[in-house]
Order: C-alpha cells, then sequence, then structure tokens
C-alpha cells in the first residue's frame, strides 16, 4: 500500500515523532504507521476513526500487530495519556474543535499536536478555528499540495460532555413534528437539508413493514416515516460514528425504537426491506460518492422482499433513473424541485 500525500509530508517531519503512545486521529489508511513503527519500534499506538470503512481497513491492516490498537466510536474514552496526536483536518470545520476538545483530557501536559491537511481542506484557516483550543499553533512545513501545524492543546477546565455538542432544531411536515440532534461533522447538522424534505414531502401515502433508511445521517428521514408510520419497524445506517450517535439520539429524544448500525454501504445489512428511503451521500467529493451510490443501488434488490420498494433523493444533474431500472426494476420519477429528483422503484 503506498503513502498518501498527507502521509509523506508527515513523514519528511519525524522529527517531532518521538512518543511512547501517540493517536492518529481519521487518518486515511496506507503505509504510513508501518512507517511510523520502523522509526519508533517502541510505540503503541491508537489508531481512531469516525468513519466505518477506513476503521475496516485500518484493523484489517493491523490484525497481527498488537502495536496498533483500532478504534471506530463517536466518543473516544481513555486511561492512556497521548504524548503525541496526529489529526488529519477535518472536511466539516465544526469538526475539528469538537475532536479536539475530546482528546484534551487524554493527552499529557507536554503533548506535541500535529495538524495535517490537503491545500483544497481549509486548513489554512486552522490557527483563527482553534484560538480558544489550541495555545499555539504554528505552521511547519507544506509540501504535495497539503500543510502540516504543530500545536499545543488548552487544558480544559470541565470534563468533556457529548451532550454539549449536539445541534438541536425541529423539522414540522404534514402535522409531524421531530426533534433532530446532530453531532458536529453530520450532514445537515444545523438545519433540515433541502433534498431531504423533498423527499419526505414525496412519501408514498402508506409505508409498511421493515424500513431501511440508507446513509441517516442524523436520523431525520427514519425518525419521520417512525412518526407517520408508527407500525413499521426502523433500521438507520450510515459509514460515520458521529452520524450513528446522533441518529440514535434523534430516535430517543422522539421516543422511537430502531436498529442503528455502522456499515460501509451495504457490508453490514443482513436483514431483508420492505422500503429502503435514502438521501444518499455523494457530498464529500461529487465523484467518489457517485460511484458509492451507484454501488449501493445496484447491490440493493438483494436485500428487498418480494414486491421491495426504493425511494431516494437526488441532485437532478445526478441520472440515477436508468441505473436504478438497471438493478432493481421499473423506476419513476415521483417529483422534479428546485434541483432535486425523488426517484421511486419497485
Amino acid at each position: 500500500m503506498s503513502l498518501t500525500n498527507i502521509s509523506q509530508l508527515l513523514l519528511r517531519n519525524d522529527d517531532f515523532f518521538s512518543a511512547k503512545e501517540p493517536l492518529f486521529i481519521n487518518l486515511l489508511p496506507d503505509d504510513f504507521s508501518q512507517s511510523y513503527l520502523l522509526k519508533n519500534p517502541t510505540a503503541q499506538i491508537t489508531s481512531y476513526n469516525t468513519h466505518f470503512e477506513y476503521y475496516q481497513q485500518h484493523k484489517q491492516q493491523h490484525k497481527i500487530n498488537k502495536q496498533v490498537n483500532c478504534i471506530f466510536t463517536a466518543h473516544y474514552q481513555t486511561e492512556k495519556k497521548h504524548d503525541l496526536v496526529i489529526l488529519q483536518f477535518p472536511k466539516s470545520k465544526t469538526e475539528l474543535n469538537f475532536t479536539l476538545t475530546m482528546v484534551a483530557e487524554h493527552v499529557s501536559a507536554d503533548a506535541i499536536i500535529l495538524i495535517v491537511g490537503e491545500n483544497k481542506s481549509g486548513i489554512k484557516s486552522v490557527e483563527k478555528l482553534t484560538q480558544n483550543t489550541l495555545t499555539f499553533c504554528n505552521k511547519i512545513d507544506s509540501a504535495r499540495h497539503c500543510i502540516l501545524f504543530v500545536a499545543s492543546i488548552a487544558t480544559q477546565k470541565v470534563p468533556f460532555d457529548l451532550n454539549n455538542w449536539y445541534q438541536y432544531y425541529t423539522v414540522e411536515l404534514d402535522s409531524i413534528s421531530i426533534k433532530i440532534a446532530a453531532l458536529p461533522g453530520v450532514f445537515s447538522q444545523k438545519s433540515l437539508d433541502k433534498g431531504s424534505e423533498i423527499l419526505l414531502k414525496n412519501l408514498p401515502d402508506t409505508i409498511k413493514g421493515e424500513i431501511l433508511d440508507f446513509g441517516c445521517g442524523a436520523g431525520v428521514i427514519a425518525s419521520y416515516l417512525g412518526k407517520k408510520f408508527p407500525e413499521t419497524k426502523l433500521s438507520l445506517l450510515d459509514v460515520s460514528a458521529l452520524a450513528i450517535k446522533s441518529a440514535e439520539k434523534t430516535l430517543s429524544i422522539n421516543s422511537l425504537q430502531g436498529h442503528v448500525f455502522a456499515s460501509n454501504s451495504l457490508s453490514e445489512v443482513k436483514n431483508k426491506y420492505d422500503h429502503v428511503v435514502s438521501n444518499p451521500p455523494f457530498h464529500q467529493g461529487q465523484k467518489t460518492n457517485y460511484i458509492a451510490t451507484e454501488c449501493f443501488i445496484s447491490e440493493i434488490k438483494r436485500f428487498l422482499v418480494k414486491q421491495g420498494k426504493v425511494t431516494i433523493v437526488a441532485n437532478s444533474f445526478l441520472r440515477y433513473q436508468p441505473i436504478m431500472e438497471k438493478h432493481i426494476g421499473k423506476t419513476l420519477k415521483i417529483c422534479n424541485e428546485k434541483g432535486f429528483t425523488v426517484y421511486s422503484s419497485k
């Protein structure tokens, strides 16, 4: 496995690598951990990731290496005191201070914090973003379209409480009201996105049986379905640990029950469903996630009961209808509104 540009930039700054208990946060899977251990053979690495696919790849890569402990969770907790943290700048800027505050109580007083990211990620704003979280933050290197900062984390005066980081808002449609809870980094953290709103307004008149909310985010779609069709059985999946935790919270505050689980696309799906409803993600990189949604569409039929249905919403420029016709069955355009199209396949 080759090294990403970010890993190459990190490795040319190995003067900062000396540590007994390094913590790697959301680094992409490659050979960086092995390269790090060649320079620091006694280190005990914790590889923490909130992205289930990357967590799985890290875990598979290090399954026989007892020096690398892989963790997937929304709320990182440990008894260790990490003396080095290497964090990849998140796609969502709101997630940065959330992550730094969360790990602050788990680092030693003299811990080095390395923050690295691609130029296009927004990392150039890291100093301004972390004024209240870091005691200092200095740029030390840039290469391969990436930038590396070294920092020191501020002592937190109160213990980290995950509940303080949820954003709450209310969705009201067709006399149905649901309250949403979303952690930083979760899609539509502060308000209902237009695509999901259009989808909810154009649902079938009747939905029965077992329902799967694919790419559930904060659980908006499933919670609305649970309120509108209370006899249904809800399942929700997402690749993000932060989304999983948010969806669980959203179900709870709406007095709903559902099976919420992490999955890389459909990798962890075991059941068959009467209806799959989704606002499938593509926002993290149009090309990558278009392919991911195509994969979902091509494989979902084997997880449907006979006469099962799939209803999705997508930006209108993403031509999903012929793909759904090919892999699922007859597909109708339910509506085309404000740049979004709702499709239904049977």
